[in-house]
C-alpha cells in the first residue's frame, strides 16, 4: 500500500512561514514511485536530511555503526546556522524547569572529549575542544540569586551530579583579571566549554566520508512516498530508497514533518555576533556572551531577535552588543572589529529540542535544536540505538512535537 506524504502538488508553498495558499487539497495522488525501479547503489538503511551541524552529527554516529546513510543537504543557500554558530559546549542552568532537557545536556556534555578525540584520530581535524569550564557574568546581588536559583534546581532535578560554583567579584577577578567594574559576580560550572564550530563542520563532514557516508549537496527533497516499509524520496537529479528517514533539516523541517505525520512548529530566531583582531591569549575561558577563539579573536555574541528569515545585521543591535561587552570586558574597546554577521537560529516553541519517531510512519524520526554544538555529542555516540530501533532513551517521549498542542512557549536564551 503506498501512502503520500508528498507536498501538495500545483499549490504554492511558503517554506518560510510553513504556510500553504490553498489549504483545501491535503493530499494530491500520483503514479507511485514505489513501482519505479531504484537502484541498489540509491538504496540506504538511512537517509539524514539537513547536512549542516545536527545531520551530520547523526549520519556519523549511524555510519560508526556501520549503517549505510545518505545525506541530503539543501546546499550553501540554505539558512546553516552552523556556519554562525557562537561555538559554546553549554550546560549550566540548560534546562531550568524541564529536568529531561537538564540531563540530556549533561550527558551530551560529558560525551564531547569521546566526540573530539574520535573525530581528531579519523580526520586529522583538531575541532579546537576547550573544556575548561566556563563564567556567566552578573552585575547585581539579583543576577547573582536568579543564578543560584536556577542552578541549584536543576542540580536537584538531575540527582546531585551538577557541580557549579558561585563567585563573587574578588573570587572572580583572581580568575578573570580583565573583568570591568561592573560586574559582581559569575557562576562558574567546570562542564562548559567551546570549539571551534566551522572546524566542526569540517571534521564531521570528512568523517562522515571517510565512513563510507554518501553526501550529496545541492539536493532538495521534493517528494516523500512510503510505500511497504521503505521511503521513496523524490529530488530533482532522481529518486532514492532508504528504510529509515531522520528529519535534521533546521528551519525546513517546518516544511518536512508534517509529511510524515510529525509536528516541527519551529521558527526562526536572529543571532548577531562580532568578530574583533587576533590577540595574545587573555581569556583563560569562555563566558556566556563572550569567548577568545582558538585563533585568538574575541568573539562577540548577546541578541535574540524575532526578526522571520532576516539573517543580515542591524548597527542598534551590534552597538549594544559591544557596549555590553565593553562593560564585561573594558580592553575590548581597544580592539579593532573585523568582521560581523547574522545568523537564524532553529527554535521550537519552549526553546528546547524535539525527538520524534513518527507512529503514522515507523521509521521516519524528527531531530530539531538550536544546540547543535552542545548536542552534537549526545547526537552522534548517544542517539543512534533510538533511531535503530534498539532501544527506547530515558526521557526521550518528553521531547514529543506533542507537547506543544497546550501552546507553550519560553524565551530562553540559545547557544
Amino acid at each position: 500500500m503506498v501512502h503520500w506524504l508528498s507536498a501538495r502538488d500545483n499549490k504554492h508553498f511558503d517554506e518560510r512561514d510553513c504556510r500553504y495558499e490553498d489549504e483545501s487539497e491535503l493530499r494530491v495522488p500520483r503514479v507511485s514511485s514505489g513501482d519505479a525501479r531504484v537502484s541498489t547503489a540509491d538504496s540506504f538503511d538511512f537517509a539524514v536530511i539537513g547536512g549542516g551541524l545536527v545531520g551530520t552529527s547523526l549520519a556519523y554516529g549511524l555510519a560508526r555503526r556501520d549503517r549505510r546513510v545518505v545525506v541530503l543537504d539543501e546546499g550553501d543557500d540554505a539558512f546553516r546556522a552552523a556556519r554562525g554558530n557562537f561555538g559554546l559546549v553549554w550546560v549550566q542552568s540548560k534546562g531550568y524547569q524541564f529536568a529531561p532537557y537538564a540531563s540530556w545536556t549533561r550527558q551530551s556534555s560529558t560525551l564531547w572529549p569521546m566526540l573530539a578525540q574520535s573525530l581528531y584520530a579519523e580526520t586529522g581535524v583538531d575541532v579546537q575542544l576547550q573544556q575548561r569550564g566556563a563564567f556567566h557574568l552578573c552585575f547585581t546581588e539579583a543576577d547573582i540569586a536568579e543564578r543560584v536559583k536556577r542552578l541549584e534546581w536543576v542540580r536537584s532535578a538531575i540527582g546531585g551530579d551538577y557541580p557549579f560554583e558561585i563567585l563573587k567579584r574578588d573570587a572572580l577577578k583572581a580568575r578573570l583579571p580583565q573583568i570591568g567594574p561592573d560586574v559582581f559576580g559569575a557562576a562558574f560550572s567546570p562542564m562548559d566549554g567551546h570549539v571551534n564550530p566551522l572546524k566542526l563542520l569540517r571534521a564531521l563532514h570528512t568523517a562522515c566520508q571517510g565512513r563510507g557516508v554518501t553526501m550529496r549537496n545541492g539536493t532538495h527533497v521534493d517528494d516523500i512516498v512510503y510505500d511497504a516499509g521503505r521511503f521513496h524520496l523524490g529530488t530533482k537529479t532522481g529518486e532514492l530508497v532508504a528504510n529509515r528517514i531522520v528529519l535534521a533539516a533546521g528551519l525546513g523541517n517546518c516544511r518536512l514533518a508534517e509529511r510524515v505525520g510529525l509536528n516541527a512548529p519551529v521558527r526562526p530566531n536572529r543571532g548577531q555576533v562580532l568578530v574583533t583582531e587576533r590577540i595574545a591569549p587573555v581569556l583563560p575561558c569562555a563566558t556566556a556572551f563572550v569567548r577568545q577563539t582558538d585563533e585568538g579573536s574575541i568573539q562577540i555574541g548577546d541578541s535574540m531577535e524575532d526578526v522571520g528569515f532576516d539573517d543580515s545585521t542591524h548597527p542598534d543591535v551590534l552597538k549594544a552588543i559591544a557596549k555590553s561587552a565593553v562593560r564585561q570586558f573594558p580592553f575590548i574597546a581597544k580592539l579593532r572589529l573585523v568582521r560581523a554577521w547574522g545568523a537564524l537560529r532553529v527554535m521550537s516553541p519552549d526553546g528546547y529540542p524535539i525527538y520524534e519517531e513518527s507512529t503514522r510512519y515507523p521509521g521516519a524520526f524528527l531531530v530539531t535544536c538550536h544546540s547543535g554544538v552542545t548536542l552534537a555529542g549526545a547526537h552522534a555516540l548517544a542517539l543512534t540505538p533510538w533511531l535503530m530501533g534498539e532501544a527506547t532513551l530515558p526521557d526521550i517521549d518528553a521531547f514529543s512535537g506533542a507537547r506543544f498542542a497546550a501552546g507553550k512557549e519560553s524565551a530562553a536564551h540559545a547557544h
